[in-house]
């Protein structure tokens, strides 16, 4: 569990909810560890089946504490706020920006700057940790060309520019992909990013980890009040959750992308983890997304220190502060969305 702002992040598995006067009483085991003054919340993030107490709900519904409940997993399942407040306000400001060119152009050009950045972050770190595996000259090579794609980024005038040179940059990076593979070669090596459908280990592995990283970043936007489906940067299609993949686009690199690496590098995974099709398409095996998810469920668990909010928290609770500040700039309450710029 972590307060973060006004945020209750409750994350531990086997703890409850009470209230107690005008304060939130956390319990484990049915005794008090903690107590928090329930006007210093504005809301509740539960990621636990343990639950609330129906007084609890009932004093946060009075007071407006919106409570969001979110299986251990990552996956939405819904929210809960007082009737005087809403998400209304917020979901039309949302539809109005992404229907302002402008707008949206703002919000999107700062999360592809830092999809950018930190791509560019993580061939930095491969030359610095390993200089004698690598072909260092190459990829400093690319992590130059991926700077001057940042200052262009800063001087677009519109998202098929902006597009354009997201896709240059997403290039330039998988160009390099294969020399962070480390180990196993013979079995993942990588050549060239193929989606829908993925024809090789390596492709099919990420493929799955984006899946699990977007349901994080919807169920993270649902938490907040914002609609998932509502993009500024992703155009809007029925059923795409287009504002959750505009999110994860920050985190594609240094989460997801890092978390591939690990998995093959540490030997992790292995060839028997696939199944390989006659068409030439490769997926994940039973057993393979099983050790995929629980490695997953590990990462998310790892600590890192916010930047903007100069905070030490967890890889799993990154979209939810993300969702929170795009948020709060959409309220009005910040100049602009600070995106997570990695390193």
């Amino acid at each position: 569990m972590r307060k973060i702002g006004n945020t209750l992040y409750i994350t531990l598995p086997d703890v409850y909810l009470s209230l107690d006067g005008e304060n939130v009483v956390i319990l484990n085991q049915q005794k008090p560890i903690k107590r928090i003054p329930l006007h210093n919340l504005s809301s509740i993030v539960m990621f636990n089946y343990l639950g609330i107490s129906p007084a609890l709900m009932g004093k946060c519904i009075e007071q407006n504490v919106a409570l969001s409940f979110i299986s251990p997993s990552g996956y939405f399942l819904g929210r809960i706020i007082g009737e005087s407040q809403g998400n209304v306000l917020l979901r039309k400001k949302q539809v109005q920006v992404s229907d302002n060119l402008q707008q949206s152009l703002l919000i999107a050009k700062n999360i592809i700057l830092a999809k950018v950045f930190n791509c560019k972050w993580i061939l930095e770190r491969a030359i610095r940790d390993y200089p004698l595996r690598i072909d260092s000259a190459r990829i400093k090579s690319t992590s130059q060309r991926l700077s001057e794609i940042l200052n262009s980024i800063e001087k677009v005038q519109s998202h098929d520019e902006l597009r354009g040179l997201e896709g240059t940059a997403a290039r330039l990076y998988f160009n390099e992909f294969d020399e962070l593979i480390l180990k196993q070669k013979e079995e993942f090596s990588f050549t060239i990013r193929t989606r829908r459908p993925p024809l090789d280990k390596v492709n099919a592995l990420l493929s799955f980890v984006y899946t699990l990283l977007s349901h994080d970043c919807a169920s993270a936007l649902e938490s907040v009040g914002l609609d998932s489906y509502i993009g500024f940067f992703h155009t809007d299609r029925p059923g795409r959750v287009s504002l959750a993949l505009d999110l994860m686009e920050e985190f594609r690199a240094c989460l997801a992308d890092r978390f591939v690496l690990s998995l093959i590098n540490r030997k992790e995974i292995d060839k028997d983890d696939f199944m390989n099709y006659e068409n030439g398409t490769v997926y994940l095996n039973d057993e393979g997304r099983k050790k995929v998810i629980q490695a997953w469920q590990i990462k998310k668990n790892e600590e890192l220190t916010h930047p903007y909010l100069l905070e030490k928290i967890n890889w799993g609770l990154v979209p939810y502060l993300q969702a929170q500040l795009l948020s709060r700039y959409l309220r009005g309450d910040l100049d602009a969305y600070p995106p997570l710029l990695w390193k």
